[in-house]
């Protein structure tokens, strides 16, 4: 290891590894097949490309993340890594002339996406190759029982099968339940107790649920009081990105838009805008992000609920990619349910998959309705340890606690009444005392709980019956049409053997950001944008925003001292350092900071 730790230095900047790198990466050494489960963020890329260095053949990465490819390509190529990647981007001349270079041996590492397995042309070339490891990003798609299932990772495990000399595989990914972890292991032989989890937890990253707002006002005071920082929206279907796309460039806002019904020229024009920092805000569908290696992402805002839990932590984790705080916001609005739910019914998914996806759309709707810490949520969906992050809304939360016992018992003495047959629009209209037709026609009218709640309006009780499902005094069954049961918890609660507290309703008041960044921040930041149009690069490549606030920090004169910064490596001392350590140094001495310095 100590051979890869001064690989680590040298190329990357880093004297240590983090969580989780040290070990996936001594395994892969070892000869060991190995999944490694790391957030969004955690550095998965380094456990493969750490062991390329050192193994004397091609190491393989399987992606579905065309972007992701290019920008870990253009990386590595910037540090000295012979590299390329193969995909649908490229023409038949490009991808022809890559063949020839790596039957030439002239690259360290290939990026291939599954589908290009399909080529017999390409298996028999790699067939033929010194293949030492296999990576497989994304690794969650091979299942079945994960949230984004794509059918061409099911080659990967028969290629592996078919080559002369197997290599080491080591599947990674971000987002796995219990269930998806098993399943991928089973499908790529990889034995369970060769699993290193680091755990889900991002300590960096703030998440908040926002209720009641009016989203429109609350993204364009959050953008405009962060004007200087990139961060993504995402929404659920084209036309609401369009519409949010219209409103923030009518409002002078620099933004680009990412969806499926664009043409890939426009898309692909929009991304490279936001990669090289010409734009700070994209609006898009989920179709944007996936890949996206641009670490200086500040805040991620999801303008409707998204369909699971895997998909929304793995869209907020392109937040704060380079370890500094960033902020993930929920805007919650009922109506948007019915957007997935839609979507769901419209998908061509069998039943039981269907069946499967809303349940999964259950849990993220209680996520928004919970009052428990929202870091601790997400982490025990994962099946992992949590205990609460003291940074997310709830956590700092202040709002008093209100005893609701009683009216809990209302609501859950009446889901008991109804047989724990109906879903929550017919216990809300019982509770309210609802002149509705159908629930007349099942007798409801008659039940002892009939408008027991009729001082309140419908929108509270239902507020008040997903607040009880959140936090497990109700539990809804899977389905389109979900009922809701009584759990133990809540039989609990009816038989006097506990209290219910809830918060009282959040008034809106004004995010808190980040104090606003020092002057030299700015300069290194306006230095890397020049280098970086220079290169043809985008910024972050240069250095993360990480490493230039700890130049801020320590302020090193000789470029021993800015190798010892995070991100600074012999390479990019060697590339860059004369021209950081000249604005640097001038700004210690207190000279004119105005002046522009060369990057010659």
């Amino acid at each position: 290891m100590e051979k890869a730790k001064n690989l680590l230095q040298t190329f990357f900047g880093y004297d240590s590894f983090r969580i989780g790198q040290e070990k996936i990466i001594e395994q892969i050494l070892a000869g060991k097949d190995t999944l490694g489960i790391m957030p969004t963020g955690g550095g998965k890329s380094i456990t493969y490309q750490i062991p390329a260095l050192m193994f004397p053949g091609i190491t393989l990465v399987i992606s579905p993340l065309i972007s992701l490819m290019k920008d870990q390509v253009d990386a590595l190529q910037s540090i000295g890594v012979s590299a390329t990647f193969i995909n649908s981007s490229l023409t038949l001349q490009e991808i022809q002339t890559r063949n020839e270079q790596i039957m030439a041996g002239e690259c360290k590492i290939i990026y291939v996406a599954p589908e290009r397995l399909d080529s017999p042309f390409f298996t028999e070339l790699l067939q033929r190759m010194e293949l030492s490891l296999i990576a497989i990003d994304e690794a969650h798609c091979i299942s079945g029982w994960g949230h984004d299932f794509r059918p061409s990772y099911l080659q990967i495990g028969p290629f592996i099968e078919s080559l002369p000399k197997k290599p080491v595989v080591l599947a990674l990914t971000a987002t796995a339940t219990p269930r998806v972890k098993q399943d991928i292991c089973e499908q790529l032989h990889i034995s369970m107790v060769d699993t290193v989890q680091t755990g889900f937890a991002r300590e960096n990253l703030r998440f908040n649920v926002m209720k009641g707002v009016n989203r429109d006002d609350f993204l364009l005071e959050y953008i405009r009081k962060n004007k200087d920082e990139a961060g993504i929206i995402y929404a659920s279907t084209r036309k609401e990105v369009e519409r949010i796309f219209g409103l923030l460039s009518k409002n002078g806002i620099s933004c680009g838009k990412y969806h499926a019904g664009m043409n890939e020229q426009d898309r692909n024009q929009y991304q490279e805008l936001f990669l090289y920092d010409e734009v700070t805000v994209m609006v898009a569908t989920s179709a944007f992000g996936m890949g996206i290696d641009k670490s200086n992402v500040r805040f991620v805002i999801h303008y409707q609920i998204p369909k699971n839990m895997e998909s929304y932590y793995q869209e907020a984790g392109r937040a704060g990619r380079d370890g500094l705080e960033s902020d993930c916001i929920l805007l919650f609005a009922a109506q948007d349910v019915q957007i997935q739910k839609f979507l769901i019914e419209q998908s061509e998914m069998d039943a039981g998959r269907k069946e499967l996806e809303y349940g999964k759309l259950s849990k993220m709707i209680a996520y928004c309705h919970t009052e428990s810490c929202y870091q601790s949520y997400i982490l025990q969906y994962f099946g992992d340890d949590a205990s609460n992050c003291h940074k997310c809304g709830n956590c700092t939360d202040e709002r008093d606690l209100t005893d609701i016992t009683r009216e809990a018992q209302m609501v859950l003495s009446c889901v008991k009444r109804m047989k724990e047959r109906f879903g929550r629009t017919m216990i809300m209209k019982v509770l309210t005392g609802s002149s509705d037709r159908k629930l007349k026609s099942f007798g409801l009218d008659q039940l002892t709980t009939y408008g027991i709640m009729k001082k309140k309006s419908q929108k509270e009780v239902t507020a008040l019956i997903d607040f009880l499902t959140a936090e497990g005094y109700l539990v809804p069954t899977d389905g389109a049409y979900p009922t809701l049961t009584v759990t133990e918890k809540g039989i609990a609660i009816l038989k006097g053997d506990g209290t219910v507290y809830r918060k009282e309703k959040m008034q809106v008041k004004q995010m808190v950001t980040n104090d606003t960044d020092g002057e030299l921040f700015q300069l290194l930041r306006r230095l890397r944008k020049e280098i970086a149009d220079r290169d043809n690069i985008p910024p972050f490549i240069v250095f993360s925003d990480q490493t230039l606030r700890e130049m801020c920090i320590v302020k090193p004169k000789t470029p021993a001292e800015l190798l010892q910064v995070k991100g600074v490596g012999q390479r990019k001392l060697d590339q860059y350092g004369d021209a950081f350590l000249a604005l640097i140094l001038s700004y210690s001495n207190n000279e004119s900071t105005e002046e522009k310095i060369s990057i010659d």
